[in-house]
Formats: structure tokens, sequence, C-alpha cells
């Protein structure tokens, strides 16, 4: 497992019985996850004390907040990102994915140029910012405009207001389609995908039955010497090694490592499941 476990103002300190416990900076959450199927006792007074709490309801939820504000920020390595608790539990800030901030801007920064980014499914852009952080042209796409709202906010408050990143509301299949037809290239592709989606006409398409077809569209916009291609998920069922397996059909040559990714939880010392990567580079 690859464990992001170089935060300091994100916590996970503690997980039982369908719920992980959280700092965000100052502030403590609770909220569902699905990966947390033990129920062992739940030894933190924090649990008691939690400044915002997200109950299930029916279909649904919806966040019990105490003296919590609308939005707040927290700092990784070189920039700054914006939490907000929101629907369907989400805070706009994925910490687990840490691990691969660190990873784009170590290739970026060995790569001694100016590389161009294409990040896919971009949501509020936290690699997006760590990829021009370290010096990269960035080109962040993503189907919900507020969504990229908070993404161009989060540069604001990482002083990148004025980097070389484009922003594009559009649908991501459609967009890699018109790229392949202008001739553009990428040095370093990032794709983050839903587990279910829609497609211009509406239809309702799963990530299982066309992960394989984004791979090999973008795939396609790789430059002649390109730095890393990077796929996540949360699809339960979808496993990182069946991502790698592929993206090593596709893409000829060079290395790739799937993995979970992880957070440690500071009351046992174990590592919380929250996603699956694989990341393929040349070199």
């Amino acid at each position: 497992m690859i464990s992001s476990d170089k935060w300091k103002d994100y916590e996970l300190i503690d997980c039982s019985d369908g719920r992980r416990l959280e700092r965000w900076g100052k502030y403590i959450l609770s909220r569902p996850d699905p990966q947390v199927i033990w129920k062992n006792q739940k030894k933190s007074s924090l649990w008691n004390r939690a400044d915002a709490v997200y109950d299930r309801e029916g279909g649904g939820g919806s966040w019990i907040k105490k003296d919590v504000p609308e939005f707040w920020t927290i700092n990784y390595s070189n920039f700054t990102l914006k939490v907000k608790p929101m629907g369907f539990k989400h805070t706009g800030v994925f910490p687990e994915q840490a691990a691969n901030w660190d990873f784009i801007q170590k290739k970026i920064r060995e790569s001694g140029r100016e590389a161009k980014v294409l990040n896919l499914f971009a949501y509020t852009g936290a690699a997006s910012i760590a990829a021009a952080a370290a010096g990269a042209s960035v080109c962040h796409v993503d189907a919900a405009k507020g969504m990229v709202a908070q993404a161009k906010e989060n540069a604001v408050l990482s002083s990148l207001e004025n980097a070389p990143i484009r922003y594009i509301v559009d649908d991501c299949n459609k967009f890699i389609e018109r790229e392949i037809r202008r001739g553009n290239k990428y040095d370093g592709i990032i794709m983050d995908p839903p587990s279910y989606g829609r497609g211009p006409s509406g239809e309702v398409w799963k990530l299982e039955d066309n992960i394989g077809k984004f791979i090999e569209s973008a795939a396609k916009l790789l430059s002649d010497d390109p730095l890393f291609f990077i796929v996540n998920s949360y699809t339960t069922g979808l496993s990182p090694s069946s991502i790698g397996y592929l993206m090593n059909l596709t893409l000829k040559g060079g290395k790739i490592e799937c993995d979970e990714l992880g957070l440690r939880v500071t009351q046992t010392g174990a590592c919380l499941p929250c996603g699956g990567t694989a990341r393929w580079t040349k070199y």
C-alpha cells in the first residue's frame, strides 16, 4: 500500500463501525466510509467532540455542524487547498492522493523541463496545482463547473493564479477526441474518472465498462518523451492491478506500479485503504 504520510494539516484519527474520524486543520469531522467494516472500540474522546458529522438519511445524507465555517484551508507541501463540507460526505480534498501529488512533482522536477500535464476528471484541482507548483503547464478538465471554479480558488490560495493552468469545463471523453484531432500532446496525464457517469446523450455508463477506452484514447495524447500516466479509481471491484493490466496493453515499454492508496490511522497504527492507483513511467 502507498501511504500518504507527510500530512501536517490532516490526520485520520480513528475509524470504526463504518465511519472515519478526521482532523482537517483545527476542525474534527466524522463521516461514513464503506471500507471501514470493523467494529473495534472507539477509544478516542474526539468521537463525541466532532465539529461536524455527516449522517446518512435514506438514499442521501447531510452534515450536522457545530461552529464550523462554510470553508477553511489546509496546507500540503508548497500549496494550499480549500476544505468545504459538501454533499455526499465530500470535503473537496482526497488526502490519500497526496502520495500521487508528491510523485507528480518529483517527476516534473527531475525532467528539468517545463512539462505539459493533462488532468482529466480533475475535480477541485489538487493534482493540477501540484503539477503547476513544480513548474508544469497544466490543462485541467472537468465537466462540473462548480468543481472547476473551486480549482481556480485553490490556485489563488496557493499563489498560483498566474500559473499556466488552462481550465476547461467539458466532457472528458469529448475533450480527448478533440485534442487528438488537434494533434496536441502532453508529457504527463492524470485520470481520476468517477465510478458512474453520463455520456453526452444522457446514457449511463460504468467505469469498468469504459476505463479501457479512456486509457487507450488518452494514451494517444502522450508526447514522444512522456513522464507519467496516472489512473486513479475508487470503484469497488476494479482493482489497481486490473487497471495496470489495461495500461500494460496500451502503453508499450516503461514501468507500471499498481497499488492501493492509504492513510495511516493514528489510534491503531494501521493503514486504511482509500482507493487504487496505477502509475506508468517511461523510465
